[in-house]
């Protein structure tokens, strides 16, 4: 996968969105290129080296912050920081707010894993101002996709997933562990706050190891990012994305026609291939590519190159 120099910031600022939420925004890349814009995952896990992905000589690369992360204010390492506000819905109107301010008329959408199911509701919700997407590490946060990351997988390592389950109170060791560690991370207490979200981020850099080129996610080890992403992964995770369940799939032929890569891992058991397989399948005109040996967000290698070349022609 051809990862490119980091281009030069054109523009960038903050966005006011509402009820105290601001959203940092910023653009990279020709000034003059094609437009793009890049969902990150996590939710909470802003990553500048996203753009890099896409030739800065071709492309007009967009990069959100998505609400209460990165340089979005206020962050939800703040546990007073209300997320209520924070859905799926509010952060498609985010999107929405952002193109509409830069005056782009249609954009390609490039997100990996939770990006992907941002990407989508954003897709869905707004259709023709798509131009293509590129998915990598395709999920849809259904509540079948929460139980197999949170305790179904566990049955892969399942002395990682024993210190993860007791991270929680014994009582809510048989329900939902998502929710369960978002009330952790809310907790008025700091010990406990930092507790959970330590083992919450041991646990996601353990379901995502069988990728051939795993190193332990560096973010995890400061506090500020720990607390930020656990909070936010634990909020949609508990609510399944706050999406009626399956309404991905099910609305995806909204997107008949849109040019669309799906890329997935075989090895990529935090996004399992099935979910890209299913979407494939109901998706007129998307091109679905397994790659062989690959794991969770590295998988994409030439295929990422091709339909981003594929896309700046089309």
């Amino acid at each position: 996968m051809g990862v490119h120099p980091e281009s030069a910031v054109l523009q960038s600022g903050l966005l006011d969105v509402g009820h105290g939420h601001a959203v940092h925004w910023e653009v990279r890349g020709a000034r003059d290129g094609r437009p793009a814009v890049v969902v990150h995952g996590g939710p909470g896990a802003p990553s500048a080296g996203m753009a890099r992905l896409l030739d800065p000589d071709v492309w007009r690369v967009v990069v959100i912050h998505q609400r209460n992360c990165g340089r979005s204010t206020p962050s939800a390492a703040d546990p007073t920081t209300d997320l209520s506000g924070n859905t799926t819905a509010t952060l498609v109107a985010d999107m929405e707010a952002v193109r509409e301010l830069l005056g782009i008329d249609r954009w390609t959408v490039v997100g990996a894993s939770w990006g992907t199911t941002l990407g989508l509701a954003y897709a869905e919700t707004h259709p023709g101002r798509v131009a293509g997407m590129v998915l990598l590490a395709v999920t849809t946060t259904t509540r079948r996709e929460v139980e197999w990351v949170t305790r179904d997988v566990g049955r892969i390592w399942p002395e990682a997933w024993a210190r993860f389950r007791d991270g929680v109170p014994e009582a809510d060791r048989d329900g939902d562990l998502a929710a369960a560690y978002a009330r952790l991370v809310s907790s008025p207490d700091p010990r406990v706050r930092e507790d959970a979200a330590r083992d919450w981020c041991a646990w996601e850099d353990v379901h995502v190891s069988l990728d051939p080129h795993w190193r332990p996610n560096r973010r995890f080890a400061d506090p500020h990012a720990r607390l930020e992403l656990t909070r936010l992964v634990t909020h949609y995770w508990s609510n399944a994305a706050f999406l009626p369940d399956g309404q991905l799939l099910r609305d995806v032929g909204r997107l008949a026609g849109t040019p669309a890569t799906l890329i997935t891992g075989r090895y990529d058991v935090s996004g399992p291939p099935d979910v890209a397989w299913e979407l494939h399948r109901a998706w007129p005109g998307s091109e679905l590519v397994v790659v062989e040996g690959g794991g969770h967000g590295t998988a994409a290698g030439p295929a990422l190159d091709a339909a981003l070349a594929r896309l700046a022609v089309d």
